[in-house]
């Protein structure tokens, strides 16, 4: 008796920021908040990762390369940071996730030398740290996904909703970076049943290999989601392919044969100007929440089928666990390029790096990303788009208050978002005068009636 009513809110939700978007598309409406920016003493920030509190959404802890947690407990008004240290060292990459309790993971790369790239020790193993108080403080589990002589990479968590299962999946290397086609990258898959201090010994779960080249032939962009019956679900791309596998009991069977659930045109290492490398790696979620879509998985990604000058957003739902996936829906509502009217020297009109987050309260889909629509230069705003109809249609708004110009050497790896009980964080990084930064905004399902 109550669908209908939750049904009717939803698609007042979605009117109000359709109207919304319409009267505001031009200027960023929310608070873009400095979290981290580069000086002479610290990393160049980058690659960052957002979690909200699912306990307590005013808590919300941010991880910036390659070694810093940075917090909230007011809602964003005022912040913290604190430093990621481990007996394995912490070459970066962090990745973070709450569980239903409110308990916060870190996840990270190791660098038990600190000499980086300079040790073969370099990246051989994944941390899993752990905050009880909110980001304050983080107690480093033993490193785990170690194989001798095997470099670790783009880790990703995900944790289940009833048991507080944590599960991981990334790539292993034979050799990072390697061009010789004899090493091999591979997905591989380990959980936690003890809230990430031990983990099960890491499982390949793809069958295809790809290479070590860090190109469009590499194995990358492992993620899983888990829905409410505990069914694991991942997702990867390789070869100018995204592929699908999924257990069903806890992760110890996979699918005999992966699924090719889309091709990416041009593969997903792509290049785009001004950015020293950019990837459109899919990003896989599920709706756990009482919404009509409960139980959707949600699968983002971005590609050049419309040609290499115009980089797009795509988003596809499946509702039976990956079996059958919606035709793929062009998230960015720019119109389209006709290369052939193109001027010379004018690059395209390019939306790439995208991230995705559902609100597991409402059933509202959220997708971040990189835009260039308004300017015939690499000028680069942050767009949001979002659904309350499941993925079938799209507003959008400009979140980046200002656009920022990338040099030769600008890398940020990703972007990201977070949504929980009304809340939106998107985060990325950004480039002015050389400086690179890490932004956000704190929006609220309410601010969109008000604006």
């Amino acid at each position: 008796m109550r669908l209908p009513v939750r049904y009717s809110l939803m698609k007042r939700l979605l009117l109000s920021i359709t109207l919304f978007i319409a009267l505001h598309s031009a200027t960023a409406q929310f608070k873009n908040i400095k979290l981290a920016e580069v000086n002479t003493e610290v990393y160049p920030p980058a690659g960052p990762s957002i979690a909200i509190n699912r306990k307590n959404p005013d808590n919300i802890v941010a991880g910036v390369d390659k070694d810093r947690a940075i917090y909230t407990k007011d809602g964003g008004v005022t912040w913290s940071e604190t430093k990621i240290r481990s007996q394995s060292g912490v070459s970066g990459y962090p990745a973070l996730i709450s569980d239903s309790k409110g308990e916060l993971y870190y996840f990270h790369l190791t660098d038990p030398s600190g000499k980086g790239e300079r040790d073969e020790s370099w990246l051989d193993g994944i941390v899993c740290q752990k905050s009880s108080d909110e980001g304050v403080n983080w107690k480093s589990s033993e490193s785990f996904g170690t194989n001798a002589g095997k470099d670790q990479y783009r880790v990703w968590p995900a944790v289940a909703l009833k048991k507080q299962d944590l599960y991981a999946t990334w790539t292993q290397f034979d050799k990072y970076g390697a061009r010789d086609t004899s090493f091999h990258s591979n997905i591989m898959f380990s959980l936690s049943e003890s809230e990430g201090k031990k983990w099960s010994d890491p499982m390949r779960i793809n069958q295809l290999s790809g290479d070590c080249a860090m190109g469009a032939n590499t194995t990358m962009g492992a993620m899983t989601a888990v829905d409410a019956k505990g069914r694991i679900f991942a997702s990867w791309a390789n070869k100018g392919a995204i592929y699908f596998d999924r257990s069903y009991d806890n992760g110890r069977t996979w699918l005999n044969n992966d699924l090719t659930i889309m091709q990416q045109t041009g593969g997903w290492a792509m290049d785009i100007p001004g950015l020293d490398h950019c990837n459109g790696l899919p990003v896989l979620v599920i709706d756990n929440s009482p919404s009509r879509y409960h139980g959707s998985l949600y699968l983002v990604w971005a590609d050049q089928r419309n040609g290499q000058t115009d980089t797009d957003i795509w988003l596809m739902r499946s509702g039976n666990g990956g079996d059958n996936w919606t035709t793929p829906l062009r998230v960015n509502k720019d119109k389209p390029n006709e290369q052939a009217a193109l001027p010379a020297g004018q690059q395209g009109k390019h939306q790439f790096m995208p991230w995705i987050a559902v609100d597991q309260t409402t059933g509202y889909v959220y997708v971040v990303y990189y835009d260039r629509r308004n300017y015939d230069d690499l000028q680069t705003d942050v767009y949001l788009a979002y659904s309350a109809d499941g993925g079938s249609s799209f507003g959008e708004m400009k979140i980046s208050e200002s656009s920022f110009v990338p040099e030769p050497g600008f890398s940020p790896e990703h972007i990201n978002i977070a949504a929980h009980k009304g809340e939106v964080t998107p985060i990325w990084t950004r480039l002015d005068n050389g400086k690179t930064s890490v932004m956000m905004c704190v929006i609220k399902d309410a601010d969109f009636q008000k604006k």
